[in-house]
């Protein structure tokens, strides 16, 4: 091969790294984050170029072909997709990337097994360790793309199910130490058998208020194991783009994690959400509220919180509710959107939604820096958000989310809470925030709420506001 290709090649890699990592910079705010994927797809489109440029493409018919099969349906699914199911896709992205690492390490063992080459153990080692990350993200992103698309329930519980699970990785490491012995295609099959049903097995039992957290950590294993796998490859944008995913990701799960006051393990190994059973009585009932009344405290207010959450996601409402705060925001009022870190179904998913809509960005407050403001705020409007509301989660020691931080929307003069029906939130334990003196409930869609008060502060404008 021309040494001058592979320098270029070289050069090229470096580029894609820098354009990787600038990238990833760039998506930390929202004012950049469109221009930070422009500079991270650019940079993968350098390094596929450059690899093919110091391959031998024997097999060009098949690697056409598997690109072909990769980018033309993701790219016609990425156009197509609902808000309201980014998170699933989020989830089956990261199952592909650790999928494609694993399948990488899987063609190398099997390489190895069939020349009868014992290769070199660091080598090996890091096929292995990849190839058991990234089958462990492969079925672990299924079952959380099936909890959050409501293919599978959302938890899976029985006895003695750590114990189990505790085995079924043992017994894949062990298997994946023994290839250092002896590698041969039998013991390869076992090692991927036991890492992927690893995978299932390790999510089913995790509730749904954890998912956010486990899609992250699900992204960093991801990131881990192409690193593991460009080592064996000796591609160096494998390597680098691995372990920036990787640490980008690991951060991004202990960040979410410190947000619901959880250590990670307590979100793999621990059952949180789905059970209320010792949760203390809420006394009081929920009060409804009409929409001309609701319009009437907004009419007055001065300062204004949205809440937004998962259900905002469900009824596409994010347009209407931005429409109904250009009204609000035009009658001189203070409007602010209050975003929970672990609201919706993945990191970020609020912002996206408010993104998408147009909200400006410095009106999009996050919850540090928002809760000492609900105590001199006239309305709080909550739409779609549940378990992030719950005051439980301060007050009732017995509840599932005691100890998750949540935004202080009870401490508001008064909550207008936009919900289509009394259902628990995705921890499956009940709202004391939907109870309180303070709280009143509009029962509708989201969109169908919007659009209701807004049409009554025109009819509060029309008649001189009375």
């Amino acid at each position: 091969m021309d040494a001058a290709l592979v320098y270029i090649a070289k050069a090229a890699y470096f580029v894609a790294a820098v354009l990787f990592i600038l990238g990833i910079k760039r998506m930390a705010s929202p004012v950049t984050a469109r221009k930070g994927i422009q500079q991270a797809g650019l940079g993968m489109v350098i390094a596929v170029v450059a690899t093919f440029g110091i391959t031998r493409l024997d097999n060009i018919g098949w690697i056409l072909a598997a690109l072909a099969v990769g980018i033309i349906p993701a790219w016609l699914r990425a156009r197509s997709v609902q808000m309201t199911a980014m998170p699933q896709q989020v989830a089956l992205y990261n199952g592909m990337g650790g999928g494609s690492a694993a399948a990488i390490g899987a063609v190398e063992l099997l390489h190895f097994a069939h020349i009868g080459m014992m290769p070199n153990r660091i080598v090996l080692a890091a096929a292995v360790i990849g190839a058991l990350i990234g089958s462990i993200s492969l079925t672990g992103s299924v079952i959380a793309w099936g909890k959050l698309d409501g293919v599978f329930d959302k938890r899976f519980n029985f006895k003695g199910q750590q114990a189990f699970n505790l085995i079924l990785f043992v017994a894949a490491a062990v298997c994946g130490a023994l290839l250092f012995l002896d590698i041969n295609v039998w013991l390869i099959v076992a090692f991927f058998v036991l890492a992927l049903v690893f995978g299932v097995a390790m999510t089913l039992p995790i509730g749904g208020a954890d998912m956010p957290v486990v899609i992250s950590l699900f992204n960093a294993f991801t990131g881990l194991a192409v690193a593991f796998e460009g080592f064996v490859l000796g591609n160096e944008a494998l390597i680098i783009a691995g372990m920036v995913v990787g640490a980008a990701g690991m951060l991004l799960t202990q960040l979410m994690a410190k947000a619901m006051n959880r250590p990670i393990t307590g979100v793999l190994f621990s059952q949180f959400g789905g059970g209320g059973a010792g949760s203390q009585e809420i006394a009081g009932s929920m009060k409804p509220i009409e929409p001309s009344d609701a319009a009437s405290l907004l009419y007055m207010a001065d300062k204004i919180v949205i809440v937004p959450g998962y259900g905002m996601a469900v009824a596409q409402a994010q347009h209407k509710i931005w429409e109904l705060s250009k009204q609000l925001i035009a009658r001189d009022k203070e409007v602010k959107f209050a975003i929970h870190p672990v609201a919706g179904r993945m990191p970020g998913h609020m912002n996206v939604l408010l993104a998408e809509a147009g909200v400006p960005y410095d009106l999009i407050v996050d919850m540090e820096d928002i809760n000492p403001e609900f105590g001199t705020t006239d309305v709080a409007i909550v739409i779609g958000a549940n378990d992030v509301v719950n005051p439980v989660a301060k007050t009732d020691k017995t509840s599932p989310i005691y100890g998750m931080p949540i935004l202080d929307v009870i401490n508001a003069r008064q909550v207008i809470v936009i919900k289509r029906g009394k259902g628990t939130g995705f921890a499956g334990i009940e709202n004391a925030l939907f109870y309180a003196d303070n709280c009143r409930m509009l029962y509708a869609d989201g969109q169908e709420a919007a659009n209701k008060l807004s049409s009554e502060l025109k009819a509060i404008d029309s008649s001189g506001g009375h």
